[in-house]
């Protein structure tokens, strides 16, 4: 099911699902990570323009390539990152979030 509504407010409530956890912070960065979710320190999702980028395990990032549900992340480099991959709102941010938070931690 498509989330309709815009992708910062996703991005917010998706960052308040993890406001309870202790070792979840949005430091204050600018650039690539700024108001990115970290876990101990280690990114592990941000927004990137209307799409949410996630690190997980190389394997799963295939699997979401290949599934149609994300896309590439080449960080402008033209090369694709195997750790890294874009998704938009058609796909479950708060699931694909947790995956990730636990894949950095």
């Amino acid at each position: 099911m498509m989330d309709d509504r815009d992708p910062i407010g996703r991005y917010e409530d998706l960052a308040e699902a993890f406001a309870e956890d202790p070792t979840v912070t949005r430091p204050e960065r600018r650039g690539f990570a700024q108001g990115a979710l970290t876990r101990n320190g280690k990114l592990f999702a941000t927004l990137r323009g209307e799409t949410l980028l996630l690190k997980l395990p190389a394997a799963r990032v295939a699997e979401l390539i290949a599934a149609g549900v994300g896309s590439p992340f080449d960080a402008n480099k033209g090369r694709p990152m195997k750790e890294w991959v874009t998704v938009g709102a058609e796909a479950g941010w708060l699931a694909l979030a947790r995956e990730a938070a636990a894949f950095v931690g």
